[in-house]
């Protein structure tokens, strides 16, 4: 099969497609036909070799979380599934070794659920790694209906679907974001639009923390709870803020909850473009310029 390789770490020009054996699926795991693959953050920070010392994937490695596609063989042991199911998973790549940056990929039964049918199947590949990140963190951040959430990087991948599940959680969201970005906020359900320059002191009862910004902190009120995911750059505590980190677990049945929004119109996916795989150095590229308004998503040529 053909896959996007890192051949050693460094910058966007250490990728490159190159043929690459087949994986074999065990008794419990699914082999799948990729439709797509997400680029999230992670995969950057993988290829520069930031996580090389926490990580027992040897090099060369196919990078990629996310994948969205159709299952072609499974396990003796798997009764969830059945060649031909369109399904999506995130495959926490540093740990499994499972990168998704190939036309075919081996994942556990369980960590997958059934791609949703509102979307096209390429375009599933934007819901497992941010969608589940974010609802975990929201989990973790536990402020009662009817609350106030200040949301940085709000119009970001995580950013976008916090707000969404948020607002399904009965919370009001103050959104941080670009003006530019203040109707799509609003249409994605924000009360509020405001830059980092102007967030409100002490105005929120919680914090979501997806895009690093240190000073957000002070957008909470006394006594408030602020949730991480971003582990470089956690907010300091303050004023008797709990201030806790979030990090994302892989979970089939929570997944398919969320496709199960997704196909009630309560949760939106948004992809910025399908880039071919050998356009994976220049996505890698244009994540880190900043900017990207929904996510990245790699194909595979048919």
């Amino acid at each position: 099969m053909r896959a996007v390789l890192l051949s050693a770490f460094g910058g966007p020009d250490r990728l490159a497609t190159a043929e690459w054996p087949v994986p074999e699926p065990g008794p419990d795991d699914i082999l799948i036909r990729t439709a797509g693959a997400g680029v999230n953050p992670v995969d950057l920070q993988t290829r520069a070799g930031q996580h090389a010392a926490h990580s027992k994937v040897a090099l060369p490695m196919v990078l990629g979380w996310d994948v969205a596609g159709t299952v072609v063989e499974v396990g003796a042991r798997v009764s969830r599934f059945a060649p031909g199911d369109p399904v999506v998973a995130m495959s926490a790549q540093m740990a499994t070794g499972r990168g998704t940056y190939a036309d075919h990929v081996v994942v556990a039964a369980d960590i997958a659920a059934s791609a949703p049918r509102s979307v096209a199947l390429a375009d599933a590949a934007a819901l497992p790694l941010a969608g589940l990140t974010a609802d975990q963190a929201l989990d973790l951040l536990d402020a009662p209906p009817g609350g106030t959430v200040l949301v940085t990087g709000a119009a970001g991948a995580v950013g976008g679907f916090v707000v969404q599940l948020a607002v399904a959680r009965g919370l009001r969201v103050v959104a941080v974001a670009r003006a530019r970005d203040e109707a799509l906020l609003k249409e994605l359900g924000a009360d509020q639009v405001v830059t980092d320059e102007a967030i409100p002191p002490g105005a929120a009862d919680a914090l979501m923390e997806t895009a690093g910004l240190p000073g957000a902190i002070a957008g909470v009120r006394d006594g408030g709870v602020a949730v991480s995911i971003v582990p470089t750059r956690p907010p300091l505590t303050e004023r008797g803020i709990d201030v806790r980190m979030s990090f994302v677990e892989q979970d089939g049945t929570r997944l398919a909850r969320l496709v199960g929004l997704v196909d009630e119109g309560a949760l939106t996916v948004r992809v910025a473009e399908r880039l071919d795989f050998s356009a994976a150095a220049e996505a890698h590229r244009r994540l880190a310029a900043g900017g990207v308004r929904g996510k990245l998503v790699l194909v595979p040529a048919r």
